[in-house]
């Protein structure tokens, strides 16, 4: 299983923060951001990192070269910012033919579980799992994906940017998918608000044809880093540490 790594957006509601430097680069407690992701592919012992470089991509090249912590790393361009689904579609060749943890460049967790939730994932032989967290404050799940599920946390229904999230199920950008999730980019719709496709659109197109995708719950505390009272949130979570 290789770990898919997406770091090309631009941060444009960062007012400033990132005009500089891609977000992913931006300090959390000590560290890059796009660190947060690397360790976790490491410690998830996965095969190779693919990292989908846009905005900035020299900082994220020079950083980290070919290899982090001994694991190779390969690169792949994305050269119009389109959106998750896109980056994913333009790691496509770079995947070849193997399954894929996917992962967000701007995201940190506190007590992260990814090597739990491969094995899961290698047990049971899912399309796909949804990693999650469970929320206090519902408002939070406004920035990402509402998650409706079963008892056994079989998903059936996942919604972009909820405006009245039916639970405290909030989605992140962790998410392991067999290789044939790249079959359904084609017959993903594109979100009208914002003109591209969407990650949970593209994971429903799978559970609408019976695939079954379960969620997991991948850390205690999430953040994904898109303006800068979220950087100050993240930096407050390991403050606390």
């Amino acid at each position: 299983m290789k770990a898919l790594i997406l770091a090309g957006g631009r941060g444009k509601r960062l007012s400033g923060v990132s005009n500089n430097q891609n977000k992913c680069m931006i300090d959390i407690d000590g560290k890059p951001l796009i660190e947060y992701s690397l360790d976790c592919a490491i410690q998830s012992d996965i095969s190779e990192i693919i990292i989908v470089v846009g905005h900035k991509a020299e900082e994220i090249i020079n950083a980290y070269g070919n290899k982090y912590s001994g694991k190779k790393i390969k690169y792949v361009i994305q050269n119009d910012q389109k959106g998750l689904v896109h980056a994913i579609e333009c790691a496509k060749e770079s995947i070849e033919e193997e399954d894929f943890m996917l992962m967000l460049g701007d995201e940190c967790m506190v007590n992260p579980r990814h090597k739990s939730m491969i094995k899961v994932y290698m047990k049971e032989g899912f399309f796909g799992i949804c990693g999650v967290v469970k929320v206090e404050n519902t408002d939070l799940i406004k920035r990402t994906y509402s998650v409706i599920q079963s008892d056994e946390n079989r998903i059936y229904r996942l919604i972009e940017k909820p405006l009245k999230p039916m639970n405290n199920i909030m989605g992140t950008g962790n998410c392991i998918f067999k290789n044939e999730i790249f079959s359904y980019i084609s017959h993903t719709p594109i979100n009208q608000k914002r003109g591209e496709k969407e990650l949970p659109d593209l994971i429903q197109c799978a559970i609408d044809e019976g695939n079954v995708v379960k969620s997991f719950e991948i850390c205690d505390h999430y953040v994904n880093v898109n303006m800068p009272e979220e950087i100050q949130r993240a930096q407050s979570y390991f403050a606390h540490l």
